[in-house]
């Protein structure tokens, strides 16, 4: 009945999927345990996180009470339809932060980082991460330590 079986997930469904795992890494829950919480497999809590399974609304209420969230923090940052109601328009700002947070290494940095109280050291500590980031080479180990030159 034309739906095919290579579809990819919709937009929302990603988002949504996304910030359930973002949000179960925060909390510490293995997918496993998630499952376990929902009375599922595994399998599902990795579709729903990918997008690849729609959560239904009473699924997503039970979401948000396992993970401590209100329902509307799955929505947080979703693409948006388009004034003309075509298509989706996604917010670039957003994206890449959620899919940095969804990793063990972007939750691991944001909770360090969250620590860090003093706002100087924080700033520091930002300032360091963009010359890294940016730099166009790493310098060479003798220009580090100021001995020698290389080539």
């Amino acid at each position: 009945m034309g739906f095919s079986m290579t579809k990819s997930p919709n937009p929302i469904d990603r988002h949504v999927g996304a910030r359930v795992r973002m949000r179960r890494l925060m909390v510490g829950y293995s997918q496993s345990k998630l499952a376990e919480s929902l009375s599922v497999t595994f399998q599902q809590v990795q579709k729903y996180e990918k997008g690849a399974n729609r959560i239904g609304a009473s699924r997503l209420q039970q979401l948000a009470r396992v993970l401590d969230v209100p329902p509307s923090f799955f929505f947080e940052g979703a693409p948006t339809v388009a004034a003309s109601g075509v298509g989706f328009n996604e917010d670039p700002g957003n994206a890449y932060v959620v899919d940095f947070l969804s990793t063990a290494e972007g939750l691991q940095l944001n909770r360090a980082f969250s620590a860090i109280k003093d706002p100087k050291l924080r700033k520091t500590v930002i300032d360091l991460v963009e010359r890294i980031a940016y730099s166009t080479e790493p310098a060479p180990k003798a220009a580090q330590t100021g001995a020698g030159t290389t080539s």
